[in-house]
């Protein structure tokens, strides 16, 4: 990710940075401070879809819409639609799509503004039909209150759970999602049981792919990708490393994902 100076945006966008992602094939309008600010999870969720990818994606709890746009960037037929619940953030996401230097992305991604825990007539009236979305994309925010407390209410909804978050955004997802269409999540390693008993009926073929710090070090993300419908067993893929055994320089497969020169799953 690289800082650039501001591009010319709507005179009463928030205090925000303007950053190159995939070595600047696309920039992200973020908070400066307050909020939610991308980084490698939006990559690595992004990543998750095949790079032959032509259909539709929601973003779920897009954000300022990095792991949409990360799709798109990697992705030249995809569409996408960045599902965000606060309008602050949301602004943001709108506030990128309207950045000079995403111009080529632009006409393949829109904003909506909804809560994704909506169910049945609510959620289809927010603009999630059914069965409307060839993909969902999710970076839910899965910290535990007692994990990462902070006063900024954006930074606290982007990241702190709430009960029966897995079920219902899992749920919603199978809602939009057409029959065989994909699923992918990133979390915690500790909350994969969660993951699966939400997508119990709903989903399956399921892929596991656990995010290490380095070859040493425990997990810290887990990424699960899944098929609407599909009855297929769980298949744990090789692990990503971050980082080498030593020293801060990133893994070669893990700088090409960050960069969108990868997926994630090596399809």
């Amino acid at each position: 990710m690289i800082s650039a100076a501001p591009a010319a945006l709507a005179p009463d966008t928030p205090a925000h940075t303007v950053d190159a992602f995939h070595r600047g094939r696309f920039w992200l309008v973020q908070p400066k401070q307050g909020g939610h600010r991308a980084g490698m999870d939006a990559m690595m969720l992004a990543a998750a879809v095949p790079s032959s990818f032509c259909g539709r994606v929601a973003d779920f709890g897009a954000g300022a819409g990095a792991a949409g746009l990360a799709v798109l960037s990697r992705c030249p037929t995809a569409k996408t639609v960045l599902v965000e619940r606060a309008p602050e953030m949301a602004a943001f996401a709108a506030a990128s799509l309207a950045h000079p230097g995403n111009a080529h992305l632009s006409d393949r991604a829109t904003v909506l503004v909804a809560d994704v825990t909506a169910s049945g007539q609510a959620r289809a009236k927010a603009g999630l039909a059914d069965h409307g979305f060839d993909f969902v994309i999710m970076n839910p925010p899965f910290n535990a209150a007692r994990d990462r407390a902070t006063p900024d209410r954006l930074r606290r909804e982007a990241h702190v759970m709430e009960d029966g978050l897995f079920e219902s955004w899992i749920r919603s997802a199978a809602a939009v999602v057409r029959p065989r269409g994909g699923l992918a999540i990133i979390a915690r390693p500790e909350q994969l049981a969660a993951i699966l008993n939400a997508m119990t009926g709903r989903f399956g073929d399921a892929e596991l792919l656990a995010v290490h710090p380095r070859p040493d070090a425990a997990a810290i993300r887990i990424v699960v990708r899944a098929a609407h419908g599909a009855r297929g067993r769980l298949a744990i893929r090789p692990p990503l490393m971050l980082h080498a055994q030593s020293g801060n320089a990133p893994d070669g497969r893990s700088e090409m994902i960050a960069n969108g020169l990868a997926s994630l799953f090596g399809d």
